[in-house]
């Protein structure tokens, strides 16, 4: 059972996933470089397995 500050903490992290995905999305739109697009989605990366980290 989580907290009422535990759900609004894990609402928070959820939604700047959210976020860094969409930007993910819009960088390869406007046309970002590899190198660029691999740099965030190795952040999105690890800031979905930092969520996966809670209990």
């Amino acid at each position: 059972m989580l907290s009422d500050t535990e759900i609004a903490t894990l609402q928070d992290r959820l939604f700047q996933l959210r976020c860094a995905a969409e930007d993910v999305v819009t960088a390869a739109d406007d046309g970002a470089d590899a190198r660029e697009l691999r740099r965030m989605a190795t952040e999105l990366a690890a800031a979905a397995h930092d969520l996966e980290q809670l209990r």
